[in-house]
């Protein structure tokens, strides 16, 4: 579903690699967890997976597409670490714009919207108030809804559970549980390592732009004698 090969990322000529010789494959229905510590290259190397950068080298294909081709746009989904929403729509207004953007009929529009704030615990007061009157939760949550509007495939997920509390974090666990049981794929960077634990079939740690180790996460932790917290520790401070 997800094939990185031998990618690498420079932002000019004389600066380090950011990203360096990644290669990944990523089945279909996988929850794959990208741990590493911050400037490691995670968010860089889903940005070339999104088509929003182009990789100095190497080649990425998305469901066998180029992520920058108009064709990936319509299976994939994303919610970005800091998402910036339009403050003066409604939850509802501003789902409505992201699904037209789809080309989504109107009727069915309705019931996607209505289905996902159900999903997501969304207060159904708040449906028609102003986004920029949110608290972090429920914005996370409105994004995270725009992400998932037009019933993608492949789900991109950065810092999912950043910023949120222990109520919201089970919210986000349990609809990435629901949305691995819809047989979707799921590729999501993380700093909570408790939860990718739970979360994900298998992991990779980038560190200094280089993969460093990648396996299940019962290979990595050694059919559970090591925590993935102990792991990390261990490779990122090698």
């Amino acid at each position: 579903m997800i094939q990185l090969n031998n990618i690498s990322k420079k932002y000019s000529g004389n600066a380090p690699y950011s990203v360096h010789n990644l290669s990944l494959h990523i089945p279909e229905g996988e929850v794959f967890g990208f741990l590493g510590p911050n400037g490691a290259g995670k968010t860089t190397t889903m940005k070339m997976m999104l088509g929003l950068l182009t990789p100095t080298s190497g080649t990425i294909t998305i469901n066998g597409h180029s992520p920058k081709s108009q064709e990936s746009k319509h299976f994939i989904g994303f919610f970005p670490e800091n998402a910036h929403l339009y403050k003066y729509l409604t939850a509802e207004e501003f789902l409505f714009f992201c699904g037209e953007i789809f080309g989504i009929p109107k009727d069915e529009l309705k019931i996607r919207i209505a289905d996902l704030l159900k999903r997501l615990q969304f207060p159904e007061e708040a449906v028609k108030r102003p986004i920029g009157g949110y608290s972090k939760g429920m914005m996370q949550r409105i994004g995270l809804a725009q992400a998932l509007i037009n019933d993608p495939k492949i789900v991109f997920l950065d810092e999912p559970m950043s910023g949120l509390d222990p109520l919201g974090r089970r919210q986000v666990k349990d609809l990435i549980l629901y949305l691995k049981s819809q047989g979707k794929t799921i590729f999501f960077n993380s700093h909570i390592l408790n939860d990718a634990e739970v979360l994900c079939d298998r992991v990779g740690i980038i560190r200094n732009g280089e993969l460093v180790l990648l396996g299940s996460v019962s290979e990595v932790t050694e059919k559970g004698k090591k925590t993935l917290e102990d792991v990390f520790l261990e490779v990122v401070m090698r």
